[in-house]
């Protein structure tokens, strides 16, 4: 398209995604302001367009601008939306909720990308989006907008809220003016302050970072290892499987500890997936990496929708989380623009990964000291 190589087209990629994700602390704001049926009015139709614009581009700065609305009001707004709105509307049982939510974003991975595939090998890009397009404005428009409507009291209720919070097992024995100060709603200032939080973020940036590089390079591992095309997309299947399952047993496990006890071992696998691949061979260590970033990104997905939450607050859950939204997306644009470098300059992506492993383990021991930290805080 538009005559771009394999690395123009990167590069374009990355720099509207790095621009999307300097503009979600700003726009993610809206959803602790505004009702989240209204967002939903409001961005859905917006991805529509962005869809049409992507399929129908005429020239490379329509191409850059669609790209751009695509990040912000897809990754960006649309994640953030599910997200905040659950873990603010949802309390004493938030774990399984959150990993309700991530079941169906595993399985939109799961599917959507092979229907989008099979539209445009078969009929062309621009019936893939013009499909992409009719999905969100006829299906998902009305019915999230349906879903979404309905009021629920702990997002407007501070005294509903602080009721859920009194069933927890941990606030059986405390008055409601502890209750209240234990629970109380950081500003964004007061979060960016914290030392805690940039600790906590060298592990939100971990799992972005690794499984875009991994997915974004898929061609050069098969051509590297002889592995078979279609062996990774089956290996996508499991690792969504695995994802599902891992994210459904760590909601549950949040409901009864607490997000803070998960914190340690969350990295442990994903430093797993790393070792295996820099040393992997055959077809099977294929399998044995994606089931292990299944089950760090099931715990990942669900753990971070309820962790903060349960350390800042509600209050003003959207904006903390559109900061770790843009911190996240803004992983996904660097990492495979700083190791496709690096392969250019010679340095192979299996050697690059014993390097991205340490990094994980050495980020669970941070985890670690952040998890007995925030216990004893709160």
């Amino acid at each position: 398209m538009f005559g771009l190589t394999h690395g123009e087209f990167g590069r374009l990629y990355m720099f509207a995604t790095l621009a999307s994700a300097l503009c979600i602390p700003f726009v993610g704001r809206l959803i602790d302001l505004v009702p989240a049926h209204r967002i939903v009015a409001l961005v859905v139709p917006i991805l529509t367009g962005a869809a049409l614009l992507a399929g129908y581009a005429s020239s490379l700065p329509t191409l850059i601008i669609a790209i751009f609305l695509l990040r912000l009001f897809g990754q960006g707004m649309m994640t953030n939306i599910a997200l905040t709105s659950t873990a603010r509307w949802f309390v004493v049982q938030r774990g399984r909720a959150l990993s309700l939510v991530v079941l169906g974003h595993q399985g939109g991975e799961a599917t959507i990308p092979l229907a989008f595939a099979a539209l445009t090998l078969t009929y062309g890009y621009r019936t893939g989006w013009l499909a992409a397009a009719m999905a969100l404005g006829i299906i998902a428009l009305p019915f999230a907008y349906w879903c979404y409507r309905t009021p629920r009291d702990p997002a407007h209720s501070a005294l509903a809220e602080l009721t859920e919070q009194s069933e927890r097992p941990e606030t059986r024995f405390l008055t409601k003016k502890q209750i209240a100060q234990k629970y109380r709603s950081w500003t964004r200032l007061e979060v960016l302050k914290d030392p805690i939080f940039w600790v906590l973020l060298t592990g939100v940036l971990a799992p972005a970072f690794i499984g875009t590089t991994i997915f974004y390079h898929q061609n050069y591992l098969t051509a590297l290892h002889n592995w078979p095309p279609q062996l990774f997309a089956t290996s996508l299947l499991i690792m969504a499987l695995t994802t599902v399952c891992c994210a459904l047993i760590t909601g549950a496990v949040i409901d009864r500890t607490g997000a803070t006890c998960i914190l340690p071992y969350f990295l442990l696998p994903l430093g797993g997936a790393c070792v295996v691949l820099a040393y992997s061979g055959p077809e099977i260590t294929l399998i044995i990496l994606m089931v292990l970033l299944g089950i760090s990104y099931g715990i990942a997905s669900t753990l971070f929708g309820a962790l903060w939450p349960e350390i800042y607050g509600l209050k003003n859950l959207g904006a903390v989380r559109s900061i770790t939204v843009s911190a996240a997306v803004l992983a996904t644009a660097i990492g495979p623009g700083v190791t496709g470098t690096l392969i250019d300059l010679g340095m192979s992506l299996p050697a690059q990964m014993i390097f991205l492993g340490i990094y994980c383990f050495l980020a669970a021991g941070a985890m670690t000291i952040a998890s007995i930290f925030l216990q004893r805080r709160s």
